[in-house]
């Protein structure tokens, strides 16, 4: 057996169960879950149209790199949201089976897990992706914690230069889970200029950059700063997007990876043994999805229904505030994570998920900590009484 398997932790939602085991939900109160960041608005009819149009293709392999109209409807996508010169749909897109798998295989393709000392650094809290990822690929894992004073932001200025000099890659998600913080210019400047220092790859995950409060300040992403800096290339830069919380396709296992050829060019070649070819149904799905705004629109007026229904029902019980992006709420507790989620549970019949369940104690303390990652993707109904029951809930106490 692989050794460094041992090396990994539960996974957040393992610790919830066990968390959770043998709490009855307050049988009076139909169960609500706000623990799981799984879209469940309806999925767009016109994709499930173009998803059922291409099962005619299923006696075929699919192949590794993906139809051509794919490729060029990712391109096009990131040239109009980004503002980005015309991408080589060739050299420059991948297809994948959502961000998870890729986020996972990347490090496998980036890290020389051979080299003393390497580094993969990331966020914290983070998405547990990144963690494993690095670990299995024989690196060190460096968390860099979020600061709440300063709006969640990271202090990459504060890793070490001896930590930086070891690392291979950094992972950034932005939007950010859990927070909702956007990454913007100036901190994607300050990364590039670390990066070109010491040689490592960025890899941005930016799974939820379509789902934001301000229709006028859609969150840029890393292809869009690497571009305004003058590196149309995007030298050592890559991206993850994904349809699960865009279009609400989860189940579909959707997504794309793009940015510097040289780097794509080696990630094409190990997914190629990798065995991860999307089946052409599903990139028709996508081909339609990709193509398509207004249910994107649509999707995001929904979460902002839920953020200005919910916001004043837990704003004066709550530390918490209306995040940038994404469909999450980062409220600190009252008491322990653990022991407020457990006691909401039985309470109210609410499921949230603790905070320290996303972070390391890595010296200065699990920022995670005495939070809650509150995932607003019930119905706006749903949410707004799922907010009412932790109110009273918090009130009672």
């Amino acid at each position: 057996m692989n050794p460094r398997l041992a090396s990994l932790q539960p996974y957040p939602f393992e610790k919830l169960r066990a968390l959770t085991a043998g709490v009855t939900g307050n049988p009076a109160k139909r169960a609500i879950s706000l623990s799981i960041g799984e879209p469940r608005h309806p999925t767009p009819q016109l994709l499930i149209d173009a998803l059922v149009a291409g099962t005619g293709t299923l006696a075929h392999y699919p192949t590794t790199i993906g139809m051509p109209a794919l490729r060029e409807a990712i391109a096009g996508w990131l040239a109009r949201r980004h503002v980005l010169p015309a991408l080589d749909p060739l050299t420059q897109v991948l297809p994948v089976l959502g961000s998870r798998e890729a986020l996972f295989a990347f490090a496998q393709v980036v890290v020389d897990g051979s080299r003393d000392g390497a580094t993969v650094v990331v966020p914290n809290p983070f998405y547990q992706i990144y963690e494993g990822a690095a670990l299995l690929a024989g690196a060190a894992v460096h968390c860099v914690n979020s600061d709440p004073i300063q709006g969640f932001r990271h202090d990459w200025a504060g890793v070490p230069d001896e930590v930086w000099s070891r690392t291979q890659l950094l992972y950034l998600c932005s939007p950010d889970n859990p927070t909702g913080r956007v990454a913007e210019l100036d901190e994607w400047q300050a990364l590039f200029a670390l990066a070109d220092r010491h040689g490592f790859v960025i890899a941005s995950d930016e799974c939820y950059s379509e789902i934001y409060a301000n229709e006028d300040l859609p969150p840029p992403g890393l292809l869009q700063a690497s571009a305004r800096r003058g590196r149309p290339r995007f030298e050592r830069c890559v991206v993850f997007h994904s349809l699960s919380k865009r279009s609400n396709l989860p189940g579909l296992r959707s997504g794309f990876v793009a940015g510097d050829p040289a780097l794509m060019t080696r990630y094409r070649l190990y997914r190629t043994y990798h065995g991860s070819a999307m089946p052409e149904h599903v990139q028709q799905a996508s081909i339609a999805a990709w193509s398509d705004e207004a249910h994107v629109l649509a999707n995001r007026n929904l979460y902002r229904a839920k953020y200005e229904a919910v916001m004043p029902l837990l704003a004066d019980v709550l530390d918490v505030e209306r995040p940038a992006a994404s469909f999450y709420l980062w409220p600190g507790t009252p008491t322990d994570d653990e022991a407020f989620a457990r006691d909401l549970l039985a309470a109210t019949n609410v499921s949230v998920l603790p905070g320290s369940y996303l972070g390391r104690d890595v010296g200065d303390g699990n920022p995670g900590l005495n939070r809650l990652r509150i995932s607003l993707v019930a119905g706006v109904d749903e949410c707004v009484e799922a907010a009412r029951r932790i109110r009273h809930f918090i009130e009672d106490r």
